[in-house]
């Protein structure tokens, strides 16, 4: 089984289409394990729901998600999210509340659990430290955990010994990392903004058979994105982020 990890979409559907035809290039894939974040920020939030549920798909719930149908109160966010949230909860028809109401915070596939933040905090809280990776790892019932919302790749191990080292390391591109009896945090980047200081797209694809997983970055026509969103009125902020991966 060959499973296509994504998160945040952000309603990026030209970043989307680019990450799909790239995996199903690269011998394909038999799953999409989304984290979260299919809509906010970006242009085309119906389309990008639309064409995830094409394919056989788990995907868990985002903060972006939530504010989109008012399961959570946008005004915790920033102001240009805010204003985001706002335009994306009037394009969205009864049939994508429905289905972004009703999305897991948590799903557990075989030897991995999925979640958009944390354990600790599904849809809040960023795991970016040791302090948050402990947080998660108490918690956790499986060998791995897929994570999101920093839109930021890594991998985290948990090395076993006295005391439990807990080391962040880079997710290389393009370059597999065995999976073994480590238990480990992973996070594939982000796939419609990007904040590693890098623009293009970042996913992963998991190969059951061969107990690896494998990060790729892909190009796409960020210009064609940023029209789409300055016709929609989207703030000025998010448009010109996409340039640089923050």
């Amino acid at each position: 089984m060959r499973a296509l990890v994504l998160s945040d979409i952000h309603a990026n559907l030209e970043a989307l289409e680019a990450v799909l035809t790239d995996a199903q290039n690269r011998s394909g894939f038999d799953v999409i394990w989304c984290l979260g974040d299919t809509v906010g920020y970006g242009p085309d939030p119906v389309a990008c729901v639309d064409r995830i549920r094409e394919f056989d798909l788990v995907v868990v719930a985002g903060n972006h998600d939530h504010a989109a149908v008012g399961l959570i109160d946008a005004c915790d966010f920033n102001p240009a999210a805010k204003a985001a949230a706002e335009w994306t909860a009037r394009q969205i028809d009864a049939g994508h509340i429905e289905f972004l109401s009703s999305l897991p915070f948590v799903s557990v596939q075989d030897q991995f659990t999925l979640v958009h933040g944390s354990l600790r905090d599904p849809i809040v809280e960023y795991l970016l430290d040791r302090d948050s990776a402990s947080g998660t790892l108490a918690l956790l019932e499986t060998n791995y955990c897929l994570v999101g919302h920093s839109h930021i790749p890594f991998v985290c191990c948990e090395i076993d010994g006295e005391p439990v080292i807990i080391d962040f390391k880079d997710f290389p591109e393009d370059e597999l990392v065995a999976l073994d009896y480590e238990r480990r945090i992973i996070n594939p980047g982000g796939v419609g903004q990007p904040r590693d200081r890098d623009p293009r797209p970042s996913y992963a694809i998991y190969d059951s058979a061969e107990a690896n997983i494998r990060r790729h970055r892909v190009t796409y026509d960020i210009a064609k994105t940023q029209m789409k969103m300055k016709s929609a009125g989207l703030p000025a902020h998010l448009i010109e982020r996409l340039n640089h991966g923050l």
